[in-house]
Formats: structure tokens, C-alpha cells, sequence
């Protein structure tokens, strides 16, 4: 898989590629994920890339010019481009596992007021990571690029994430490690025993306990299947 992050600072994505588990699935040429300052872009001297809005209003609106340059630039038949956005479709794990399965994502990270609304008519998907605001759209392109990283085979084994949280519409049974007994607080007599089918059996109950207390509309989505 080839992910391209379009965005104008670069250097905060130094230690998100730098570090751990992404890290490793780039030296192992598992991804190979680029980042890109559509600054390049431009067809200004000075670089700009913003622009005033028309009808007035505060702030500064991304100009399409440089943002569907590098589009057109960067996209081959099995590109797929990405938005970043509050008003995009609500990112979960399911559009994870479907991501997975591109070959090539580019990933748009908006800036500043906004962006000139006719770059959406080159773009193929927009997400949001939640329902709140952030100065910029990096923190979403990293946590959309781990979340799919994290899937590619090669990169971590599969029983690692086969039954993390939301992966079936509930969230992840409680786990412990030593020591079994921290402060009179002990670790349950069943995760002890040795018996699979009863950690099983006993992980199961717990995700559908955790679920309804925390999450109940994820519960009724559990359900449903």
C-alpha cells in the first residue's frame, strides 16, 4: 500500500513515522507512506496557498489551484483521494478495514478556514474523526493512516487486532497481567485456570457487559448481526 499526505507542515508527521509500529512497517516495506507540502503546488512566486474568502467573512480559504495540482499529480487509476473535514462521513473502524484494501490513498489535510468548496469535486471521499474541532486536518490523517497501517498483513500479527474494540461492535474485554494480586485487587479466579473455554466463554460476557454499560448503541449494532 502507498499512502500520500498532502499538508502544509510536513514536520509534524517527523515522529508519527519515526516511531513504533509505523516505523517498522515502512522499514519492512510493508506501506510506503509519503509526505507532501502542496506548497510545491503553487503557482504563485511567494507560494501561497490561501486566499481571502469571497463574500467576506474571518480567515483564509485554501485555494483549489494547488490542492487539485497535486491531485492530478499524485493520482493513478487505484488512487483513492481522501478529505479531511467536520463535514465528512464519521470515521470507525469498519471504513478502516475497507481502506485497507486500496492501493493508494491520498490524504488531504485542510488547514486554516477551510477549503475552496470545488476541491471536493476532485476528491473521492470525506472523512471526519469526530464532532469537534481541530487547528488542522494532520492529527486525522495520522489517525486514519495508523488505523490502516495497523491492518496490513506484515505488520502485526492478526490475532493482535482480530478482537479489538469495534471490530464487532463491542468494546474489548478487560485485561490483566502480574502481578495477581495488586493492593487486594486480584486478577479473576477464570483468567488463572487454564481453561481456554471458559476465558473465552468469560472475555465474550465481559465485552457484552463493558458494551451495554458503555456503549449501548453499539450493543444493539452487535445485536442486529
Amino acid at each position: 500500500m502507498k499512502i500520500d499526505i498532502l499538508t502544509l507542515f510536513p514536520k509534524m508527521f517527523d515522529g508519527f513515522l519515526s516511531e513504533s509500529i509505523i516505523k517498522r512497517a515502512i522499514n519492512n516495506k510493508c506501506v510506503e507512506i509519503n509526505v507532501i507540502d502542496f506548497r510545491k503546488y503553487s503557482t504563485l512566486k511567494n507560494g501561497q496557498v490561501d486566499d481571502t474568502p469571497y463574500g467576506g467573512g474571518v480567515g483564509m480559504v485554501l485555494m483549489c489551484e494547488p490542492v487539485v495540482r497535486a491531485i492530478e499529480d499524485l493520482k493513478k487509476d487505484d488512487s483513492l483521494v481522501i478529505l479531511t473535514c467536520p463535514q465528512g462521513k464519521v470515521y470507525n473502524e469498519n471504513a478502516a478495514h475497507e481502506l485497507k484494501k486500496v492501493n493508494h490513498l491520498i490524504i488531504i489535510c485542510g488547514h486554516y478556514e477551510g477549503y475552496d468548496e470545488r476541491i471536493r469535486n476532485f476528491v473521492d471521499l470525506e472523512i471526519s474523526i469526530g464532532d469537534y474541532i481541530l487547528t488542522g486536518g494532520e492529527i486525522p490523517a495520522m489517525v486514519i493512516t495508523d488505523s490502516i497501517v495497523r491492518l496490513i498483513p506484515g505488520v502485526i500479527n492478526k490475532e493482535s487486532y482480530i478482537e479489538d474494540s469495534f471490530t464487532n461492535n463491542l468494546l474489548d474485554y478487560p485485561t490483566y497481567t502480574k502481578p495477581a494480586d495488586f493492593r487486594g485487587m486480584k486478577v479473576p479466579d477464570v483468567l488463572i485456570s487454564g481453561n481456554h473455554a471458559k476465558i473465552a466463554e468469560y472475555r465474550k460476557n465481559e465485552q457484552i457487559k463493558r458494551t451495554g454499560e458503555r456503549r449501548p448503541e453499539l450493543l444493539e449494532k452487535h445485536n442486529e448481526k
